[in-house]
């Protein structure tokens, strides 16, 4: 056991794998911070802690069941509609689901935000910890088959002669990727989360991202079921490096916002100081 790390080319693709499963676990970790802070005090760091060990157990299952996984991509039904066609298969079905769930939830948070609806204890007192487990596995179960996906297209599976790392092998690396990332996800998410729901804008921008990766989701699914429309034109799925890029260059810049604006508020406090000394001269003159 672990004798695949003595192949220097397993460290590269466990680091590369690890990273990768971080970054892919942002949107998880957005979704976490914000259906958690809906809950009370005390009960968010375990909302927290049970939706990434509800993430990494997934995983982990699926990578054990990964001939099963595969064997989602075998066409379950085939539509022919003349201006539409279509071969839906079990990966599509899930992938689309979860991109339809995450969009309808991005959504209704939002109005619930705009329109004030959130506010108060009763709204905190409203939301279950048990509530708030079920949306988290729901999205962790269509966010864990996306992550397997992608682990599996990277990690070689072929002998070890034939420049693989073996079924074994590649197995070993992934599940030790996916632990590696969960917990520093662990270490993180806390942080994160206060820091996300202590600014809206943040929350909203978080929000916006989750709608982005809804729409990527369905891109994916209508692409994985070979989706086309008036014969030729199928659907394509979503580069995840654009959408990653985007997310990062808005965040970096509402950053920036944030840091301006925290630079700006002691002058400001200042010039009111100086307001509000010049009007009480004024009115000791008077």
């Amino acid at each position: 056991m672990f004798e695949i790390f003595l192949n220097p080319d397993a460290w590269v693709a466990l680091l590369t794998l690890t990273f990768l499963e971080i970054i892919l676990g942002i949107d998880n970790i957005v979704f976490l911070s914000i259906v958690s802070g809906k809950l009370e005090a005390k009960d968010q760091p375990k909302a927290r802690r049970i939706g990434l060990l509800l993430a990494m157990a997934f995983r982990i299952i699926l990578l054990f069941g990964i001939t099963w996984v595969l064997s989602l991509q075998d066409t379950l039904i085939s539509l022919e509609w003349g201006w539409f066609s279509a071969h839906i298969t079990g990966q599509s079905i899930i992938i689309f689901g979860g991109g339809l769930f995450l969009l309808y939830k991005s959504v209704t948070e939002i109005h619930h935000k705009l329109e004030g609806e959130e506010d108060g204890a009763n709204a905190k007192a409203g939301n279950t910890l048990v509530n708030a487990i079920i949306q988290i596995a729901v999205l962790n179960l269509v966010f864990s088959f996306d992550s397997i996906l992608t682990a599996v297209g990277l990690i070689s599976m072929k002998p070890i002669p034939e420049g693989g790392f073996g079924y074994a092998g590649a197995l070993e690396i992934m599940i030790l990727a996916v632990v590696i990332s969960i917990l520093i996800m662990m270490i993180f998410a806390g942080p994160v989360s206060k820091f996300v729901n202590d600014h809206p804008t943040i929350q909203i921008l978080g929000l916006s991202f989750l709608i982005l990766i809804g729409v990527m989701l369905i891109a994916e699914g209508s692409h994985l079921a070979h989706f086309k429309f008036f014969g030729d034109s199928e659907v394509t799925s979503i580069p995840k490096g654009y959408l990653y890029f985007t997310i990062f260059f808005s965040l970096f810049v509402e950053f920036l916002n944030l840091r301006i604006k925290k630079s700006k508020n002691p002058v400001k406090l200042h010039n009111n100081k100086i307001r509000d000394k010049k009007l009480e001269d004024t009115d000791l003159m008077d």
